[in-house]
């Protein structure tokens, strides 16, 4: 996140969505973004810039990120400039049989037989990755999300908006989970995405920690804490040092003093930009309402137990809006006196408390449920691949037509 200068809390908000390149019959995945990236720009570059909206290439070869070029004043202005460029997208893809499709997984790809790195510009990064790491797994290779950008300008600011963050990390999987189904199987998570994502740097455990990061209040602190300890575990393995950077880190919300922002990292993608809009200003209104302190301090916000927060997220990332935030002093964050609340009912008490504008809209999102149980209610636990394939056909019609999954439609 650039300017000429640093931008203050929740001036602007940068956006980017990952898809899924897939065969236009099948949905088998197909690793070629490459060629999509030639047919535009005549070589095998790894963006295409636009005035709003900028297209990247990601780990592997299949998956295709949009982003907002420069940071715009909200998620629901990103998400409308995504959809001409999508219709774009889509129209190229088109020539070579293929198609987008959306949700934060794909229901049946086998990551150790189909994936595929991207050979091209800036893949040194990527193979480094999967030389430590391994890359062929679902945590890396099978994956999509939406990543919030939220500026800060010095210290007192970047403190009081990951003190937020940390509270707001927990809720996200109870209103975004749209991965329920890993290799054709419902796993019995609503989040598989997340699931992986928890262990997919088991090797070295300080590149995540628990997912939910460490509270610290400046950009020192954050260095002492996180980066220097991650930093060392990775040496042995990275010799060069050209994975000690910033974006080596893999918690659930990243600190890029760099660009003077956070980065949230635990939203799955949903159906369409018109789902993801709702999604991401809910985030984004949340954790300004907790800056703001008009339910709790700062103070208490980062005293808060960690051990509270990542046990909650990784109940949400199973149950989705069924989990129960069973710790009083969470929900007293929000100004509920309570012993224990399900967490789309929290989610509930928080829309009507934000701005009509978007706590209307987030309200329906949390009637409508989470887009993973919407999905469950048209499979099986061990759905056939026929009635895998006609539901996420219905997906990337969502997508095309920018509207959102009914699973009582069609």
């Amino acid at each position: 996140m650039t300017d000429e200068r640093r931008l203050h809390l929740f001036e602007r908000v940068g956006v980017e969505i990952e898809y899924m390149i897939v065969d236009q019959e099948t949905l088998d995945v197909r690793p070629i973004a490459d060629k999509l990236f030639h047919d535009v720009l005549g070589t095998y570059g790894s963006d295409v810039e636009g005035e709003t909206v900028t297209w990247s290439n990601e780990l592997v070869a299949h998956v295709l990120e949009l982003k907002t070029t420069l940071p715009v004043e909200n998620v629901e202005l990103a998400g409308r400039s995504f959809v001409p460029e999508l219709s774009r997208i889509l129209s190229l893809l088109q020539k070579r049989d293929a198609v987008l499709m959306p949700t934060a997984m794909h229901p049946w790809m086998n990551p150790k037989t189909e994936t595929t790195l991207w050979p091209h510009e800036g893949r040194e990064v990527y193979e480094n990755f999967d030389r430590v790491f391994g890359c062929q797994g679902h945590g890396w290779s099978n994956l999509q999300s939406m990543h919030l950008n939220l500026p800060f300008a010095n210290d007192e600011e970047f403190g009081r908006l990951h003190a937020a963050i940390r509270l707001v990390l927990p809720l996200i999987p109870a209103l975004a989970a749209s991965s329920p189904f890993e290799e054709g199987i419902a796993t019995g998570w609503l989040d598989n995405r997340l699931k992986h994502y928890r262990t997919n740097s088991k090797r070295i455990p300080q590149v995540a920690g628990e997912v939910i990061p460490e509270p610290v209040r400046s950009q020192e602190e954050y260095h002492d804490k996180i980066f220097k300890p991650m930093f060392e575990a990775i040496a042995p393995f990275d010799p060069e040092e050209e994975m000690q950077e910033e974006w080596l880190n893999a918690r659930g919300a990243i600190a890029r003093f760099e660009r003077g922002s956070i980065e949230i990292r635990v939203i799955d993608s949903q159906e369409s930009p018109v789902a993801d809009s709702i999604v991401g200003s809910a985030v984004v209104a949340l954790a300004r309402s907790l800056v703001q302190e008009e339910w709790s301090s700062y103070e208490d916000q980062f005293s808060l137990d960690q051990s509270s927060l990542v046990e909650l997220f990784e109940n949400a990332c199973r149950r989705g809006e069924e989990a129960v935030a069973l710790d009083s002093r969470y929900l007293r964050m929000f100004d509920i006196v309570s012993a224990a609340m399900k967490a789309g009912d929290l989610w509930r008490a928080i829309a009507r408390r934000l701005p009509v504008e978007i706590g209307e809209p987030l309200l329906n999102q949390v009637d409508r449920k989470p887009l993973a149980r919407r999905l469950l209610l048209n499979a099986h636990e061990k759905p056939s691949k026929t009635q895998l394939l006609t539901i996420y056909r219905q997906l990337v019609d969502c997508l095309a037509e920018n509207r959102f999954f009914d699973p009582n439609r069609g």
